[in-house]
């Protein structure tokens, strides 16, 4: 019993000295990965301006689709295999990265602003609001605390394309879909801790590449955000079959 009383003793004081100073406590992160850290964020507010600025070419010339997922891929490749020291060059690359796929994702954007506009400004706030909450949780924990879970992520994400690839190829069911869906948010959500954890620790070991950190980052926010938007579609498009069959 001693045991027991000593354990919630330490529980209730460890919370009495809790206060919004805990919160900006980045003792663990040294001043120079703190300084890399703003770069990266700051480098995937320009690549979220660049993806926004492709999609507002889509529906201006509609232009999103197959050949823009193509050169937003090859952009890709070429910029992790330009050498570090190209640092402009691999920044043109990054943005040209997300204008073309913010051009890919406009038709599904475009869709949404039919349906309803405030569809889109919810998911972007919902990821917005995901993205910071999960990020911060990465910064606040211990280093490496959540980098184990990279293996069972990457085992969700192997069987998520395991499953989307047979999908394709015997059809796929409603449930299906739904789960692909849902599971795919789930990854993408823990990629953002495991990825925030993983540039903190290559940082201290040395590797400030912000221009790929930036890229990583931006891929999660993305994934998250398709899917939050396909939920919301479907959720409305659910709702409004409902009502046509009350009136009829």
């Amino acid at each position: 019993m001693d045991a027991f009383s000593s354990f919630f003793d330490s529980q209730s004081s460890s919370r009495n000295q809790w206060s919004y100073d805990s919160l900006k406590n980045f003792r663990q992160i040294s001043p120079l990965v703190q300084t890399h850290l703003k770069q990266v964020y700051l480098t995937l507010c320009c690549t979220l301006v660049a993806a926004a600025v492709g999609v507002y070419l889509h529906l201006l010339w509609n232009i999103g689709g197959l050949l823009t997922s193509v050169a937003s891929m090859g952009s890709i490749v070429w910029l992790l295999s330009a050498s570090a020291y190209e640092e402009r060059k691999r920044l043109i690359l990054l943005m040209a990265s997300s204008l073309f796929q913010g051009a890919t994702i406009g038709p599904l954007i475009g869709l949404a602003l039919e349906m309803d506009p405030s569809i889109l400004l919810s998911a972007f706030v919902g990821t917005s609001l995901a993205f910071a909450c999960f990020s911060g949780a990465a910064l606040l924990a211990r280093r490496r605390e959540y980098l184990y879970l990279g293996g069972l992520l990457g085992s969700g994400l192997s069987m998520l394309l395991w499953l989307q690839f047979a999908s394709s190829i015997f059809g796929g069911s409603t449930a299906v879909f739904k789960f692909e869906l849902y599971f795919g948010l789930l990854i993408f959500v823990g990629y953002i801790v495991v990825d925030t954890q993983d540039i903190i620790e290559k940082a201290h070991l040395g590797d400030l590449d912000y221009v790929k950190h930036a890229l990583t980052i931006f891929t999660d926010f993305i994934a998250i955000f398709v899917r939050i938007l396909i939920i919301m579609l479907k959720n409305s498009s659910e709702k409004n079959e409902k009502k046509k069959r009350r009136k009829d």
